[in-house]
Parts: structure tokens; sequence; C-alpha cells
């Protein structure tokens, strides 16, 4: 897969909500005008020249074929689309399901494989009062999602996972909660090793 950029994902994102064919107008309504004329058209050029774009005789852009299976086609599997969106940046779970163009429900059961299995790793941050779970990939998420350039989705499905595998899940949001509280720093760290030891004991 081509690798993406943030403002690479958004772009391929309006062109999606746009049924494929996008234009100068819908540029300008949306939030990449804040990124200027000149930064656009860079963007817009290189997207075309990955051939993830392409240009129409009246000046509007269409989303290719290649610029879909990145994200949008329905030969890719909706957990390798997460881990995907993932790799170019975090989401929430709202945020994953606007950008796959999905349900949240839809993408429930995926959301839970992937992070029972240490390939995502969710962080419960406040926002306006609400507590929101934000998605982030692992190394182990993204060694996963690169093996299928080779492998392809068939011969690489995920499996359930093991006992294991949840309690190292849990252990790693617990870890990245300490690292994200407002604990002293010396005292976060001590913790964090404590943590880390118990995690080391119990792959024995």
């Amino acid at each position: 897969m081509r690798k993406l950029g943030t403002i690479d994902l958004e772009i391929l994102h309006l062109a999606i909500k746009e049924n494929g064919t996008f234009d100068e107008n819908n540029l300008e309504n949306s939030n990449l005008k804040r990124l200027g004329v000149g930064r656009l058209l860079d963007a817009l050029a290189s997207l075309k020249d990955r051939k993830l774009i392409s240009l129409n005789t009246n000046g509007s852009f269409s989303i290719t074929e290649i610029g879909r299976e990145t994200l949008w086609s329905e030969n890719v599997p909706k957990w390798a689309k997460i881990l995907r969106l993932l790799q170019v940046r975090s989401c929430n779970t709202n945020e994953i399901a606007e950008f796959l163009r999905e349900t949240e429900e839809n993408l429930t059961e995926d959301i839970e494989k992937l992070r029972k299995n240490q390939f995502i790793l969710m962080s419960p941050q406040r926002q306006e009062e609400k507590i929101i779970k934000v998605y982030e990939i692992l190394p182990e998420g993204i060694e996963k999602i690169d093996s299928t350039e080779t492998l392809g989705f068939e011969n690489n499905e995920i499996s359930n996972p093991t006992a294991d595998t949840e309690v190292f899940s849990i252990i790693n949001e617990i870890i990245k909660e300490i690292q994200d509280s407002q604990i002293e720093e010396s005292s976060k760290n001590e913790i964090v090793q404590k943590v880390f030891k118990l995690k080391e004991k119990l792959r024995i």
C-alpha cells in the first residue's frame, strides 16, 4: 500500500465523501483550506503523481481505484483498514467510523480484537467532560499490516486472543494511563518500572 500522510488522508476522505470527485469549492468549504493554496497544490500534485487521484478535464479531481484500495475497498478487511488508518494518525472510535465510512457498531468487534491482540492501544482521554477512547497503532500492529503486503489478507487473518495476550494488552493500557497522568515524573517512572517488571514475570 502507498503510505499516506495526514493531509493525504484528509484529501482522499473528502473525495470519498463527495462520491469520488471533488473540486475547488469542496476544498474551500473543508478544513483543508487552512493549508493555504501553495501547500494544498503540492499535496494534490503528490497524490496525482502517486496515482491516488486523477485530474479531470473540468479541473476537478477524482479518487482512483488505487486510492480507494487504501481504506475504502471491499477487498480489504475492516481490521486491515483500521490498522492502515491508525498508521496515519491516532483516532477515537467516532473518527475511525467517519474516516472508514462505517458505523461504530460495525467496527467494534474488529477494534476490540485488534486491541486484545496488542496490535493497537486504547487510551481514555477526557474531552468536554466525557471520556473518549483514543486508539493508536503499536509496533506489532505495524508489523502485522506490513506483512499483508507480501502475505495478502486471506493468509493473514487475526486469531482470537489468548488469555495471556489479553492480560498483556490490559497492562499496556495501564502503563499508557500512568504515563499520561499528572503524577510527579519520578513517581510515575517508578510505578511504570514496577508494572514492566510484572509484565516480564508474567511472560515466564
